[in-house]
């Protein structure tokens, strides 16, 4: 017998609806399917009812019948739309870098627990004593937006200071670094998008 947690995280995909959406397309009665799969209609109607949940190797065996791969019983259903909530008191602090030294910012995952991200969300502290972040680049494009403070943005030797409120955007393959201006923390949201 499976823990409750186990339960609720299998019950999220709704992989007895997903057989039988694919089995009432196909037009096919559970005893049929039972024949082409060689499991029982009873076991196939309470896998269904969701009362049971199917092994991997006897789910694979209904996605053949119906040409789809495993993936099909675990990817978000496209009539829901996709979200995450992410709380605070669940976020990860990191350090931009480990290591000796104390780091250019920390920063935490605003949108980790979303699958398929087309872009990553940050809430960054940027430190008064620390030194600027090590220059690098990525594909894609950056918006910075300051919650808090002043933030120093070097974009290949040219410095833009943002104030409180303040936006910017650029091409992130373009070196670039930031460090807190002024004396207090400076607080971020920053978004990268690889496109």
């Amino acid at each position: 017998m499976i823990s409750q947690t186990l339960t609720t995280g299998l019950a999220h995909y709704k992989i007895g609806p997903k057989i039988r959406a694919l089995r009432l397309e196909k037009g096919l009665g559970q005893v049929q399917l039972g024949k082409h799969t060689g499991l029982s209609p009873a076991l196939l109607s309470k896998i269904e009812r969701g009362q049971l949940f199917p092994t991997l190797p006897t789910l694979l065996r209904i996605a053949m019948v119906f040409s789809v791969g495993l993936e099909h019983f675990f990817a978000e259903s496209s009539a829901r739309p996709a979200f995450a909530v992410t709380r605070k008191k669940d976020r990860v602090r990191l350090p931009n870098r480990t290591g000796a030294g104390a780091p250019a910012y920390i920063f935490e995952s605003l949108d980790f627990p979303l699958n398929d991200r087309r872009m990553d969300a940050y809430y960054a502290e940027f430190p008064p004593s620390a030194k600027p972040s090590d220059p690098h680049q990525h594909k894609g494009s950056e918006l910075i937006y300051v919650l808090k403070g002043q933030l120093a943005v070097d974009l290949d030797g040219e410095v833009t200071v943002l104030d409180e409120g303040d936006a910017m955007h650029f091409a992130s393959s373009t070196r670039h670094t930031y460090h807190c201006q002024g004396r207090g923390t400076t607080s971020a949201i920053v978004v990268v998008s690889p496109l």
